[in-house]
């Protein structure tokens, strides 16, 4: 998929694309009505306005989309794609050994109890051991540093998945 041929969308297959790279509806609106978008640079450009004008109460849409860190389900039903792109982005998990992925699994559930919602981390590129010392240094934070930090990766992944939208993967 090219910029051209997102801005060519239909509006439910272009939402049906942009849902996959972020579940925040307001994020999604935002990025429909910033049609046509022409290239890469303004393409880019408006997710990150459109970024910026999302709450942290309009993230829960968006956290909803992203299983925890060494799972595969999510709250909300994902597509074929966003499935896909969530694998590959927790591939460090893949060989993690049992008593990391039980570390892992004790971590997220303790999150959830602190925070209320599924711990969010960037991934790509990450193995175990740095996402289990991300999870356990963020367990210390108060409630509004982890929001703001959980926004910030939320909106990392964002661009990583605008990125691979345009790669047509």
């Amino acid at each position: 998929m090219n910029v051209s041929e997102l801005d060519a969308a239909p509006v439910e297959r272009a939402r049906e694309l942009l849902t996959a790279c972020c579940g925040a509806a307001p994020w999604v609106d935002a990025m429909l009505a910033a049609r046509p978008f022409r290239d890469r640079e303004r393409l880019f450009a408006a997710a990150d306005h459109a970024w910026a004008t999302i709450t942290p109460a309009q993230l829960a849409d968006a956290i909803a989309r992203h299983p925890r860190l060494g799972g595969t389900k999510a709250k909300a039903a994902l597509s074929a794609r966003e499935q896909a792109w969530s694998v590959s982005e927790q591939s460090g998990v893949g060989g993690a050994d049992d008593t990391a992925r039980a570390a892992l699994a004790e971590g997220n559930e303790e999150y959830e109890r602190r925070f209320g919602h599924t711990f969010i981390l960037c991934a790509t590129g990450l193995g175990t051991s740095a996402m289990l010392a991300a999870l356990e240094q963020r367990l210390r934070n108060d409630p509004a540093t982890e929001r703001d930090i959980t926004g910030r990766e939320l909106h990392k992944i964002t661009r990583l998945r605008l990125e691979k939208l345009l790669a047509g993967a």
